[in-house]
């Protein structure tokens, strides 16, 4: 499935595959194009916030590396492991093959609200897709579930990292 760099702290580590150890939470994250370093920081601080086990940065999302996402995370980037893949449907292949749940957040006609969602998040894997063109459809071929947040105004969808806030907090006790 390609290299894949797994980073604990500030020390960079290439793996050959994409595998990560055991940690906090069961719950991870896969940012895929996210193209705002504010937001993935922001991301990487919530994911923090809610004990996540790990976020996958995928294709153009900024990583780590970047200052502005530094800077908004307030050192989260040195308690979240992360790695960053090229290829994220080569990544969700992978770990769907592993076992892992693969949920997304995205407004589809087959989603289900995020508060009505009661599976199991025990090895589940989150996608959050880009800013504006949401979650690439390859990806959505892989999930066992797309959830939504329901909107009450005129626009369709929440900031990306308010998303991920939302979505972070209401599957924090589900499955325990």
């Amino acid at each position: 499935m390609g290299e894949t760099r797994l980073v604990i702290g500030r020390e960079l580590i290439t793996e050959p595959s994409h595998t990560i150890p055991a940690s906090k939470g069961t719950v991870s994250v896969l940012l895929d194009n996210i193209r705002s370093a504010w937001n993935v920081g922001s991301i990487f601080r919530s994911a923090d916030g809610f004990g996540l086990a790990h976020a996958y940065l995928c294709g153009i999302t900024p990583t780590p590396e970047n200052d502005a996402v530094r800077k908004t995370s307030l050192g989260a980037e040195d308690s979240v492991p992360w790695s960053y893949h090229k290829d994220a449907v080569k990544l969700a292949k992978g770990l769907k093959r592993e076992g892992w749940r693969i949920l997304a957040l995205e407004e589809d006609r087959k989603a289900l609200r995020l508060e009505d969602f009661s599976g199991s998040t025990q090895r589940s894997v989150l996608i959050l897709g880009n800013e504006v063109t949401g979650v690439d459809p390859e990806l959505l071929k892989f999930c066992d579930e797309i959830l939504y947040i329901p909107m009450q105004g005129d626009k369709k969808s929440f900031n990306v990292a308010t998303a991920f806030g939302i979505a972070a907090y209401t599957l924090r006790d589900i499955g325990k």
